[in-house]
Order: structure tokens, then C-alpha cells, then sequence
């Protein structure tokens, strides 16, 4: 089987990687020359853990290639995912489809025998429609059909959530795509990883879904949070019996200073625009985006309560950038809002992250503040330490600590220490 993917980004380049070491021959284009020169030499742009080893071992046996030439991808391709991005569109939060529909402008003329387009990349409700419409313009004679198939990856632990799926959803009208996609997936179902088809309307909005849910279970747990600390209970024992519960289940239960990531806070916009457009809105997943933001702006003035009522003059070293461990995504991380409004209340911030050699330009708007590699460096002179991403790393830090004539401050913002391993110690929900 032949695969195009078009886009070398985060999901093209973690699908492309899993389908090849499946077996299949995939080429993967971007128009991004620099990119794709660097991924020829098997360096790879994300960091995320086996990645490189996977692209590694398929480019030497010839089983990844990757290239800026559509034109031969396409026309060879049993398969064409589009993995594009679908960032949020400015003014009104809806996903912006536009460089969805110049990829399928690109393809379109090169289409050659039966051939299945599918979208990896999250879309709205009736783009798989739209983009059938659009081909069946440009290529009246093309034998094709249009599959939604998305994307169900953690940053971190990508590799291993394609791998090992809880399901693979397809959403499909057409016979002979369905069995294409049924061999495409086989090394999964015999695994017995589900592979479920749906309409193609059902897979786009289950997508939102799924994420709008989760985005709901972290705010959830960050308002029980803050009213553990009014009521004097701990939200790591309450969030703990509730998940024991298998209605519930235990993750997404961990508080902290709300979601960020280059999906949830986009998707969450996306369905509410939707929902609006179709006259049914979404009040709670309203309120779950609402929540969220204020939780990222309450941040600092939750620091400096803990600091005893003012920053000015203190230095603050601020403990992750990117928005969760094992990425270095730091698209709209919580930690930035929170830098931005401790230096307006007069503190000297620091920043630690473990992947900082990535990250050069994350802090590139907040002039004076320091963005340093070492972590001991980052606590030493600090009057506080804030733990804003939960990186294994930071699980050190009660030894860093130690012999510290004056220790500092720590806040917890990711609950993930024990308070009795500090002098001074401020936990979220505690």
C-alpha cells in the first residue's frame, strides 16, 4: 500500500512514522523545504519521544521519504492523508479550513486510479462534504472517495497511543474505502485495537468531542480545587475517590493552571462556533472555556498570596514552559500568562524547562526574563519556585533544595511534591 501524507507537522509526522513501521510505504510532503531537508537527514523539528528512532528505522529501509514534490506522492497513493494545520481563525474561533482546501487544490490534478482522501487533521463538521464537493469541481472524472479519520495522540506518548489505541475511528460512506482503510489498520485490529466506522459527520464531531470533554474534566477538577482550599479538604483525596469510580475514571483529574496545547483551547472554540452556527449552542463546554481562561490569568495573584502579598523586588523562578511534560510545545501553555502577569507585579522571573535548547524563541515577547537550562541555577537565588509544568525532572527539586540557607517558596502548581519534603510549601487544592 501507498500512502502520501501531506504535512510534516506533529500528527503527519507521528502517523507517517507508525504507518511505515506497519510496513506500508509512505511519502510524506510539506512545502516547507527547510523542514523536509532537515527530516531527509533524520533530524527530527518535535521533540517527542521515539519519534526519531521510528523515522530513523524507515528511512534507512526505505520505507519513509520525505520530499516538497506532491505531484508524484499523490499520483501513486492508494491513500492521501491531509495533516495539515487547522489553527483558529481570528475573530470568530472557528478552525481555519484554509490550508485544508489548498491541499486539496494541489492534489486534486495529480489523483490517478481509486484513491482514498482522508482527514487526519481536526476539522468541523461537513468539511469531509466540503472537500468531496470541492474535488468532484476540480476532477469530475477522478474515481476517489473522502474519509474522516481522526487523530487521537497525546503529546508525549504519541507513538504509543497510535500503537495501542483505545480505537481507531473512521468515518465512512463508501464501500471500497472501507475495506482500504480495514487493510490499512489490520496490524492494529490484530492487536484487537477496535477499528469502528461511522458516518463521517459522527467521526468530525466525536473528535471535538472527545477533546471538549476533556478540557470540561480539568476545569471540573481545578473549581474543586480552589473550593478544597475555602472548605479545608484536599482535592488530591477527593479527585482520587471520584476517580476510583468507573463512570468517572481517574485522569484528567489532576489540577493545575488549566489546559493549553495546540488542541484543546482551538477545539474547544471550534465546537462552540459550531454549535452556535447550528442553533444549538453549548452552554457548559461555554463555561469550560471561560473557566480556563480565568484560571490562567488567577495564577500569578495566586502566587503572590502564597508570597505573602506582593512580588516586587522578589525573584520568582517559574519551574516549565511547555504547556505538559515530554513536548516542547509551548503553544498556548499556561505558563506565559502567568510569566506576564508576575513580572507586572514587580518579580524577577526565571524559567526552567528540560527541553529549553528548544524553546529559544517561547519568551521572545516578555523582555528580562531569563531563560535558563540548568535547574539548580534557575532555584538558587529565587525567593519563590513555582511548579507550573508537571516534568519528571522537577521530582528532584526537595534535593536541589536541600542545605539552601534560606529556603525559598514553593508553590505547587501541578500538586505533584510532598509538603512535607519543604519548609515553605503552597499546593493547589490543599
Amino acid at each position: 500500500m501507498n500512502i502520501c501524507m501531506i504535512g510534516a507537522g506533529y500528527v503527519g509526522l507521528v502517523s507517517a512514522a507508525c504507518f511505515s513501521e506497519f510496513g506500508w510505504k509512505v511519502a510524506c510532503t510539506d512545502n516547507d523545504a527547510d523542514r523536509i531537508e532537515q527530516l531527509r537527514r533524520g533530524s527530527v523539528p518535535i521533540y517527542e519521544p521515539r519519534l526519531e528512532e521510528l523515522l530513523e528505522r524507515n528511512l534507512c529501509n526505505g520505507r519513509i521519504s520525505f520530499s516538497t514534490e506532491l505531484a508524484p506522492a499523490v499520483g501513486e497513493a492508494d491513500l492521501v492523508f491531509l495533516a495539515v494545520g487547522t489553527p483558529m481563525r481570528r475573530g470568530d474561533g472557528h478552525a481555519d479550513l484554509s490550508f485544508v482546501f489548498r491541499a486539496v487544490e494541489e492534489l486534486a490534478p495529480h489523483l490517478d486510479g481509486f484513491t482514498v482522501i482522508a482527514t487526519k487533521s481536526t476539522v468541523p463538521v461537513g468539511t469531509s462534504r466540503e472537500i468531496e464537493r470541492r474535488l468532484k469541481q476540480l476532477r469530475p472524472d477522478a474515481d476517489f472517495a473522502v474519509c474522516s479519520n481522526p487523530e487521537f495522540l497525546r503529546e508525549g506518548s504519541a507513538i504509543y497511543d497510535f500503537t495501542h489505541p483505545d480505537r481507531v475511528l473512521v468515518g465512512c460512506d463508501e464501500e471500497r474505502a472501507k475495506v482500504l482503510m480495514e487493510r490499512l489498520y489490520k496490524p492494529l485490529a490484530l492487536r484487537n485495537a477496535p477499528v469502528m466506522f461511522v458516518s463521517r459527520e459522527s467521526a468530525e464531531l466525536a473528535k471535538y468531542t472527545a477533546n471538549a470533554f476533556l478540557a470540561m474534566k480539568i476545569s471540573f477538577i481545578n473549581e474543586i480545587a480552589d473550593l478544597c482550599e475555602a472548605v479545608g479538604a484536599d482535592v488530591q483525596e477527593v479527585a482520587t475517590a471520584i476517580g476510583a469510580d468507573g463512570r468517572i475514571g481517574n485522569k484528567f483529574l489532576h489540577p493545575g493552571p488549566g489546559y493549553g496545547g495546540s488542541c484543546f483551547p482551538k477545539d474547544v472554540a471550534a465546537l462552540i462556533r459550531t454549535a452556535r452556527e447550528a442553533r444549538s449552542p453549548l452552554s457548559l463546554v461555554e463555561q469550560v472555556q471561560t473557566v480556563n481562561s480565568e484560571r490562567k490569568i488567577a495564577m500569578a495573584g495566586r502566587i503572590e498570596r502564597a508570597a505573602g502579598g506582593s512580588l516586587k523586588g522578589k525573584t520568582v523562578a517559574v519551574l516549565g514552559l511547555a504547556f505538559k511534560p515530554d513536548t516542547d510545545d509551548v503553544r498556548e501553555t499556561p505558563a506565559v500568562p502567568v510569566v506576564e502577569r508576575l513580572v507586572a507585579r514587580g518579580a524577577e522571573v526565571t524559567v526552567h524547562d528540560p527541553v529549553v535548547d528548544r524553546l529559544p524563541d517561547a519568551l521572545a515577547p516578555l523582555p528580562g526574563v531569563a531563560l535558563v537550562a540548568d535547574l539548580d541555577d534557575a532555584v538558587r537565588v529565587a525567593d519563590a519556585v513555582v511548579i507550573v509544568t508537571r516534568w519528571q525532572e522537577y521530582e528532584r527539586l526537595p534535593d536541589v533544595l536541600t542545605g539552601f540557607d534560606r529556603p525559598p517558596l514553593v508553590v505547587d502548581g501541578r500538586r505533584m511534591l510532598a509538603a512535607e519534603r519543604f519548609e515553605r510549601y503552597a499546593g493547589i487544592g490543599r
